[in-house]
């Protein structure tokens, strides 16, 4: 496989419209403390790492079940590495050995492992790092919907009349934007040291980026109903490029109008074209759902696509 070397930035948009794209502990949509919804990064990785184990992919940072008499429990980490590469832990004593059995799993490739097993303790800062998702759609509340249960409380089954009523908690709607950054670099500090370790490949990042753009649309449970891709940027750093960019998705916009919303990246273009960077950057693709979304701010040159 090819390694790839050049860096990438970009942002992903989610749009979530009556479900819950991330909740927190009390059900509610996730807040920061002034009250602004936002997802986790966490919340943008399990639909892709959901999408590559489907597709048959090692994805070891994902929760799995064993049977442990009569009872469906969850895996340690010990146990689930175990499942993935035939081996325990323990038996690895060359941590090189290690190291290529963790690279071998497409979610380590892209997102990097805290990796804490007995003496096999480390960690490896992924070349995919995601910032978190803020919703940029200013008129976004909090529903709660009453569900009618078909079954009474067990607790009070003796003085129970009705059925019990339990809630599903929403956003009306939100459109989340989530910067994120691809640093192929961060894997030299292995690849330069152990023989045969191909370190970050095209191939891992076009599996991230096919994530990226359909995978919480494939994502389908009662709260993600509702979940969907609908806007990506990727820019492409040329070889050996110096370019560095901060966090992208604040200078991103999100509106309503009447027949469709309205994704303007306008500030962003300006950045990108200004003339200490616009030399820099391979190329800039863009992806946004065309049925819904008017995108404004396109500069001539860009690959602007369909995002179906």
């Amino acid at each position: 496989m090819e390694k790839k070397t050049n860096r990438v930035y970009g942002v992903i948009g989610i749009k979530s419209k009556l479900s819950n794209w991330n909740a927190d502990f009390t059900g509610r949509p996730k807040t920061t403390s002034d009250g602004n919804i936002f997802g986790s990064d966490k919340a943008f990785k399990y639909p892709i790492k959901k999408m590559w184990e489907s597709e048959g992919e090692k994805v070891l940072y994902i929760k799995s079940y064993k049977n442990e008499k009569g009872n469906l429990q969850a895996r340690t980490l010990a146990e689930r590495f175990e499942q993935l590469f035939g081996k325990e832990v323990k038996s690895i004593k060359d941590k090189k050995e290690l190291l290529k059995d963790l690279f071998s799993a497409i979610d380590v490739q892209n997102f990097g492992a805290t990796f804490a097993e007995g003496s096999n303790n480390m960690s490896i800062t992924g070349a995919v790092q995601i910032g978190q998702g803020l919703n940029k759609y200013e008129d976004s509340s909090v529903e709660i919907i009453d569900i009618l249960s078909p079954f009474v409380d067990a607790t009070k089954k003796d003085t129970a009349q009705n059925t019990s009523i339990g809630k599903k908690i929403v956003s009306n709607e939100a459109h989340y934007f989530y910067p994120f950054s691809v640093n192929p670099q961060n894997y030299d500090i292995y690849t330069n040291e152990i023989e045969d370790l191909e370190g970050y490949t095209k191939e891992s990042y076009e599996k991230f980026k096919k994530g990226c753009l359909i995978a919480a649309t494939a994502y389908n449970t009662n709260s993600k109903v509702g979940c969907e891709n609908e806007f990506a940027i990727f820019i492409e750093c040329k070889e050996n490029s110096k370019l560095y960019l901060a966090n992208l998705d604040q200078y991103i916009q999100f509106r309503k109008q009447e027949e469709k919303d309205v994704i303007d990246i306008t500030e962003l273009e300006e950045i990108l074209n200004q003339e200490e960077v616009k030399p820099e950057i391979e190329k800039v693709e863009i992806y946004y759902n065309t049925y819904t979304t008017e995108l404004i701010g396109a500069k001539e040159g860009d690959i602007v696509k369909n995002l179906f």
